[in-house]
């Protein structure tokens, strides 16, 4: 089991997901004395008799006057079994673009909804979002139970019907699942409740503790982009030359044969060095140093790779991009595409498809991309790059368009992306 979950948590406005939020890290022990007090006393001046929990999140000044989350806070905590990265999303449709910055690293999404009103049609715009980011594992947390005096029946209702758009989205059996839940009064959160006798499952914190977490990103083919070659020359390393970065998938060991991309060049690990010593292994997330048996010609943006199960080189592909400017993205834009450790020019050829998010379809051939649209394009580069899918590897599967004249970044991007979670869709035909 993995030792570290990282989970997204969305929903509609006024569906509760602070107060849940704030709920998982006070009965996590996650707030700090001074921190609860404050809380305490704000909470005393709205006039309320209880900690409101909500205020352990929503940390923004304009947050809590208008009682909504806007910017994307990641909050962390940990039990004895599991650590968690937690990212609470915006639930507003105009933030879309926080939602899928929160999400894009997420093992597992929750999604809240207010049981009276039942899923919503911002509940299914979620749901498509983080199916398109490709998070594999899905909660619905139906909140608020209390408020329908704990009714099994229409807790029955809305998990159905949940489950039923999970599966037109991809969602496999099993990797959904529904829980009854107050966040208010700490029904099936961190404990079972007595009030619903009609649940045998687990506990929200219970299933986020014992849910799989894959693929594991140590099992992935090794991936590594160089930031700095370290060429010392000092009479104590007169030769030494090292290649300096963070690995971004996998694993890399002495012995290991790689190859050098995009010249495609092979060699085999040397060392695996840190600032503390050389290593036996070393995996992904980790800073090092690779030396290699040969002297080879690498520079700053190549991508040292396992030389068994190499990254795509290619000068385009179709990937999905989250617009995140209010500049228009039109077919032909000329843009800055920086993925890993290198920033080389691009062209945008084509917009194949636009997500349309009010009524869950895909629009082919759209004119323009807008603030917060997600959309598929075609991208002709202008040199060579080593890229993988998404869904293999995320790390290396990614990637950001910047705009050339003021180097603002203008789209979060996803490579080979084409709606193919939605099913049910007719894709366009990319070349």
């Amino acid at each position: 089991m993995s030792s570290l979950l990282r989970l997204a948590t969305a929903g509609s406005v006024d569906d509760g997901k602070s107060t849940l939020v704030g709920r998982l890290l006070y009965d996590t022990k996650s707030v700090l004395a001074d921190q609860l007090d404050a809380i305490e006393r704000a909470s005393v001046d709205k006039g309320m008799t209880t900690p409101d929990l909500s205020l352990l999140v929503d940390g923004l000044r304009s947050e809590r006057e208008q009682g909504i989350t806007i910017d994307v806070a990641y909050r962390y905590f940990a039990t004895p079994n599991r650590s968690f990265v937690l990212a609470d999303t915006p639930g507003h449709v105009q933030y879309t673009r926080n939602t899928v910055t929160g999400a894009s690293t997420a093992q597992l999404g929750v999604l809240l909804v207010d049981a009276r009103n039942g899923v919503v049609e911002q509940t299914r715009r979620h749901a498509a979002v983080l199916a398109m980011l490709g998070v594999p594992r899905l909660v619905l947390a139906v909140n608020k139970v209390d408020l329908i005096d704990y009714d099994e029946a229409a807790f029955t209702v809305i998990a159905k019907e949940f489950a039923a758009h999970a599966t037109s989205l991809g969602y496999a059996e099993g990797t959904v699942l529904a829980i009854p839940v107050s966040a208010l009064q700490g029904d099936n959160v961190a404990t079972k409740s007595e009030n619903t006798p009609w649940y045998s499952g687990p506990t929200l914190l219970e299933h986020l503790e014992e849910v799989p977490v894959a693929p594991d990103p140590h099992e992935a083919p090794f991936r590594m982009p160089v930031q700095y070659v370290i060429r010392p020359r000092t009479p104590e390393y007169p030769d030494y030359r090292g290649y300096a970065g963070q690995i971004a998938a996998g694993t890399v060991r002495p012995g290991d044969e790689v190859v050098v991309l995009p010249q495609g060049l092979k060699s085999t690990v040397e060392s695996v060095d840190t600032a503390d010593g050389s290593l036996d292994e070393a995996g992904t997330g980790k800073s090092i140093t690779v030396v290699l048996s040969d002297d080879l010609d690498i520079t700053r943006g190549d991508v040292i790779a396992a030389a068994d199960n190499a990254p795509k080189v290619t000068d385009e592909f179709t990937a999905a991009l989250c617009w995140l400017s209010s500049k228009q993205l039109e077919p032909g834009a000329r843009v800055l595409v920086k993925q890993g450790t290198r920033t080389v020019q691009a062209m945008v050829e084509e917009l194949n498809a636009r997500f349309d998010e009010q009524t869950l379809s895909i629009v082919d051939a759209p004119e323009k991309l807008e603030l917060n649209e997600i959309g598929n394009v075609s991208l002709r580069l202008a040199e060579q790059l080593p890229v993988d899918d998404y869904t293999v590897s995320p790390r290396t599967g990614a990637f950001i368009v910047i705009d050339p004249k003021d180097g603002d970044t203008l789209a979060a991007g996803l490579v080979g992306h084409r709606f193919s979670q939605l099913k049910g869709v007719t894709e366009p035909e990319v070349a």
